[in-house]
């Protein structure tokens, strides 16, 4: 339904509103701003839109000219408590924040594919969902959004749904990625406080010192993970801060850490909590120590339903081009609250590269850096991908259908 033609007619104004997006971000689950500016550039496309009650969240329902089900798009929309430092002439204007994630990109580019299917909605075989959701970063705004029935917004349960996300490292701009099976990991944190006797540095005996202890905890989840855990269902544990006393010569009365615990499979998640718990407690009681263990569960793993990741790579490839997109050979260890929609629907997630062209992508600023830089095309492709999925999607569905509806006629006859 749709050639790269028809994103690039669009892709100017795109990139203006992902440089307004850029020049403002917000966090969090409260985005004003930036919802206004998302409400403005749908204005004058026939669709229905609601906004959220418990967070900034857009809605709108595009119906097609033709009987179908429903799909739904995901766009996130807030930006991260970072510096920028990018050096681009639509920097942050606000300090502290920047849209180092590359989340104006997915609003920009749901706002072109809302433009592209509005273009051809006598065409389409059912509605779509478009999901411009705050709060992806640590927040729930996923989840929140399924809460209040994003996903059955237009009358009926969404059959499938569809996400990307932009690389500003890994994947040259233009190229898309995508896989059946886990393709993100759960995130999970956990805070360990081991409590003991401060006293002299002097006289260790006459105290309980925590800081050995803890020092032994973070070496023995290193352990532990090796050898309880499958190595082909990975997990992994970064302890990535550590805080213990004030002075060189007194021992501290308590000792904490906070890690995050990375893992691929629910059945692995499980085990490597247990296994967290286990080994902390024992430790603590081998020194004679309290201990406290607050374990935070994050976002879920995201699986891509193994019949959608495939529709989503010959997809991709009729829109991209075949050399341009290709299965990833394993998952990322990074997390997104999708996963609350995958969990719900069957769909696909997909990597999308927008690495600019004279960087090299080996080398380049990750995505959350201060000097993280997008691709400003990647919007265009953004929009394709998306507009495409969704269109191909219903016409999916329309062909079963009508084959399903001839063999029962068939049938009949017979």
């Amino acid at each position: 339904m749709f050639e790269r033609t028809d994103a690039l007619a669009i892709e100017d104004s795109l990139i203006r509103l992902r440089h307004a997006l850029h020049r403002q971000p917000e966090l969090g689950l409260d985005l004003p701003r930036t919802r206004q500016t998302v409400l403005d550039a749908l204005a004058g496309l026939p669709l229905e839109i609601t906004t959220g009650e418990k967070l900034t969240s857009v809605v709108a329902v595009l119906r097609g000219g033709l009987p179908g089900p429903a799909v739904l798009l995901r766009g996130d929309m807030d930006a991260l408590p970072v510096q920028e430092d990018s050096g681009v002439p639509y920097a942050s204007e606000v300090p502290g924040r920047m849209h180092a994630c590359g989340h104006d990109v997915h609003t920009a580019g749901l706002v072109g594919a809302a433009r592209l299917l509005a273009s051809r909605r006598d065409e389409l075989a059912g509605d779509v969902v478009f999901m411009f959701q705050p709060g992806e970063e640590g927040m729930d705004g996923a989840r929140l959004m399924i809460d209040e029935g994003v996903l059955d917004a237009a009358g009926s349960r969404v059959v499938a749904a569809y996400a990307l996300h932009v690389t500003s490292a890994v994947l040259p701009a233009g190229t898309a990625a995508v896989r059946p099976g886990p393709v993100l990991a759960a995130s999970d944190d956990v805070t360990v406080r081991v409590t003991g006797a401060g006293g002299h540095g002097s006289s260790p005996h006459l105290a309980q010192d925590p800081v050995p202890a803890v020092c032994e905890m973070v070496t023995a989840l290193q352990t532990m993970v090796t050898r309880t855990v499958d190595i082909f269902d990975p997990a992994v544990i970064t302890v990535g801060s550590l805080h213990a006393g004030s002075a060189g010569n007194v021992i501290p009365g308590t000792a904490e850490f906070t890690a995050t615990v990375r893992s691929f499979s629910e059945e692995t998640r499980a085990r490597v909590r247990s296994g967290v718990e286990r080994t902390v407690r024992g430790i603590a009681a081998a020194h004679g120590l309290d201990v406290g263990v607050d374990y935070r569960d994050g976002y879920p793993v995201t699986v891509n339903d193994a019949a959608e990741a495939a529709f989503a790579l010959r997809t991709a490839r009729e829109l991209l081009g075949t050399a341009q997109v290709f299965e990833a050979p394993r998952p990322m260890a990074g997390s997104e609250d999708f996963s609350y929609v995958l969990r719900e629907v069957p769909g696909a997630f997909l990597g999308l590269g927008a690495c600019p062209p004279g960087r090299d992508p080996s080398a380049a600023p990750m995505n959350h850096s201060a000097q993280a830089v997008y691709d400003d095309r990647s919007v265009a492709d953004a929009a394709l991908l998306l507009a495409g999925l969704a269109a191909s999607r219903l016409r999916q569905a329309a062909d079963r259908s009508a084959v399903r509806a001839a063999a029962v006629t068939t049938e009949e006859a017979s």
